[in-house]
């Protein structure tokens, strides 16, 4: 189980939102890339990177801290917030990110996100899937869709897509736990590798994820239970080890 510290980038500053809401922002830092280089220092071996004035405005706004980011530290990053196009994707992979994530362009524009795997492949080019009550949620999670999760999941992986991150937007920054057995349907249904976000806590949550991983659960997001200090950074070496 690869366990990626999720960094959330507002205004160039590193905050946390919970679930979603643009209105309940917590600040956590004003400079990201020393974020990065102290969850490197603890064990990280890859950071997941969110642009959340992308993902409501539809157009990055963090590109400078990504910048800085990848100057600061030499592990893969993942990135997705905002990204619409082709160029979009392509921009961002030039900057050096090793992945990136599109939502809202798959529901919106389905033939520009097949373009882009067929430029770039399914292993530099990911899908994030974020449920409210099993539907998919786009534009920053703002607006709902009649698209029912794992279904849409399997129509993206028939065209080459192959990772997806999966978030329950209900869980996620409330520190409530995950969903496992959302997370295990999800993954059993789909037949893709999934990334699992939304809801840790604690290390009996890392747990009950990690037991997922003979389902194709293999990588986990942790976001808030790091900077609230429920998870030891600890944690990240534990798993990497």
């Amino acid at each position: 189980m690869l366990i990626l510290p999720a960094i959330d980038l507002k205004n160039g500053k590193c905050v946390r939102l919970t679930q979603g809401r643009a209105e309940q922002e917590t600040v956590y830092g004003e400079d990201p890339a020393a974020q990065a280089r102290r969850f490197v220092e603890a064990g990280a071996r890859m950071l997941h990177l969110v642009d959340l004035d992308g993902a409501f405005r539809g157009a990055s706004a963090n590109l400078a801290a990504v910048q800085a980011i990848r100057a600061a530290v030499d592990v893969p990053l993942e990135l997705g917030g905002g990204l619409r196009s082709l160029e979009d994707i392509a921009r961002v992979l030039d900057l050096g990110v090793d992945s990136a994530i599109v939502g809202t362009l798959a529901v919106r524009a389905p033939e520009e996100l097949a373009r882009a795997l067929e430029r770039f492949g399914g292993a530099r080019v990911q899908l994030g899937i974020d449920a409210r009550e099993g539907r998919v949620a786009v534009q920053g999670w703002a607006e709902d869709t009649a698209l029912e999760a794992a279904a849409f999941a399997v129509q993206w992986r028939e065209r080459g897509i192959e990772r997806i991150i999966f978030t329950d937007i209900a869980r996620d920054g409330m520190l409530s736990g995950p969903n496992i057995e959302a997370i295990r349907a999800f993954a059993r249904d789909t037949g893709v590798k999934v990334t699992a976000s939304g809801g840790i806590a604690g290390l009996a949550d890392v747990q009950a994820v990690a037991a997922l991983e003979p389902a194709g659960v293999d990588r986990l997001i942790v976001g808030k239970a790091f900077y609230e200090g429920t998870l030891a950074l600890e944690t990240l070496t534990d798993y990497a080890r």
